[in-house]
């Protein structure tokens, strides 16, 4: 008597083409390639659709997920599969197409510092007609370009340098007047170094511990206020 037991490992079958479906669909899927009749494959597809639907119900949630089932159902018969779809059969070159290249923007930045969308307001500074509104919107950009460049490189600046900057983007075509002189440094600085202090703080939780530790210090005031009452009652 052989009572020897034949066991199957997953290294010695075919590859599973959607794990989330187990091989016992994709079994039942090779079943289905093999019925002659076609009346009776188109039934068999529609009750595998029904289990994968069910083993999978997180794709309810997606838009039009029938039609993502069916799909599926055609990979899986390696596109072998001859029933009645009532989507659009997919094909295997749509499917191991290539999607097209993404081109990198070419565009290059002259100062990194500044950024790209400085150097686009410059260009469209400059279509701005002479007069006060343009004045004042060159000495915003002139501010805008040293609170950028104190964010990034160091903790002071010289405002000739980033007149010169200015001047150099917008090829000669935008310069402040004379004497004007731009936010003193300390004020960039300070209001960085704030953000940065309550970015940390958000990442990190330590808003919510100073809370806490500034509650806790109100309530033992509050504690001390009323013992030193009561004590001057009695």
């Amino acid at each position: 008597m052989n009572n020897k037991v034949e066991l199957e490992y997953n290294t010695q079958q075919e590859l599973l083409i959607f794990s989330e479906y187990g091989r016992n669909v994709q079994k039942m899927v090779a079943h289905i390639c093999t019925i002659k009749n076609r009346d009776e494959r188109n039934k068999a597809a529609q009750a595998v659709v029904q289990v994968m639907g069910t083993l999978n119900p997180h794709l309810r949630d997606i838009v039009e997920f029938k039609h993502k089932l069916w799909d599926h159902l055609f990979i899986i018969s390696d596109f072998k599969l001859d029933v009645d779809s009532p989507y659009p059969i997919p094909s295997r070159a749509k499917l191991e197409s290539k999607p097209e290249k993404v081109d990198y923007p070419a565009t290059k930045i002259r100062y990194k510092h500044y950024g790209k969308y400085v150097e686009g307001i410059i260009q469209e500074a400059i279509n701005v007609e002479e007069g006060e509104k343009k004045t004042y919107l060159v000495e915003l950009v002139a501010n805008l370009m040293k609170r950028q460049y104190l964010n990034w490189n160091r903790d002071t600046v010289n405002d000739e340098l980033i007149f010169q900057h200015l001047t150099e983007l917008s090829k000669g075509k935008l310069k402040v007047k004379e004497n004007f002189t731009l936010r003193h440094s300390s004020e960039f600085v300070m209001r960085n170094n704030n953000v940065n202090k309550i970015s940390s703080m958000s990442a990190t939780g330590d808003g919510s511990k100073n809370k806490k530790r500034n509650n806790k210090h109100r309530n033992n005031n509050n504690r001390n206020f009323r013992n030193n009452n009561n004590r001057n009652k009695n």
